[in-house]
């Protein structure tokens, strides 16, 4: 699991920490000033997305929680590998550069990718909607995200996947 803080302007999240409590690891962005991984050491790290995706594209997510949405995107991504990881963490796997792409074609909530989507932008990605709309917080009734991907590379059109 992990702790998220975001700090939220204009329904923009524009700083956002995300700590994973069981190994002391934080991932730490501010729009427009960068992002750091900071593991246990305190050390941080300068982050960023991959701005050109991999010939056999990382995707953050699970097999074991794959819904048909998702299944049609992994088939008309073509070669692909998953990287599996727990909550806002697949946000964080983009923000690093380990995955490409996380296709989030299930529910989640607000609370569940503030912090991590400032992490993602401060590290030169986006987190969009099937529309490629960014997402917008507290701007609503429903506390519920629509369905969204998360990139870095913005050359490539990952909305023709879905």
């Amino acid at each position: 699991f992990t702790v998220n803080i975001a700090l939220i302007e204009h329904g923009c999240p524009v700083v956002g920490v995300v700590h994973v409590p069981v190994s002391g690891v934080s991932y730490v962005g501010q729009v427009g000033r960068g992002a750091w991984k900071v593991d246990a050491d305190d050390q941080p790290v300068p982050i960023q997305v991959n701005a050109r995706r991999a010939r056999t594209v990382r995707v953050a997510g699970s097999r074991s929680h794959a819904g048909d949405s998702l299944q049609r995107f992994l088939q008309q991504l073509g070669p692909h590998e998953i990287v599996s990881m727990g909550s806002s963490l697949k946000l964080c796997l983009v923000a690093e550069g380990t995955a490409d792409v996380y296709p989030r074609l299930g529910p989640t909530s607000e609370w569940d990718t503030a912090a991590a989507q400032a992490v993602v932008e401060a590290a030169g990605g986006r987190v969009t909607d099937t529309q490629l709309m960014p997402l917008r917080y507290n701007t609503k009734d429903s506390l519920l995200n629509p369905y969204f991907l998360v990139f870095g590379d913005r050359t490539e059109n990952w909305e023709r996947y879905l």
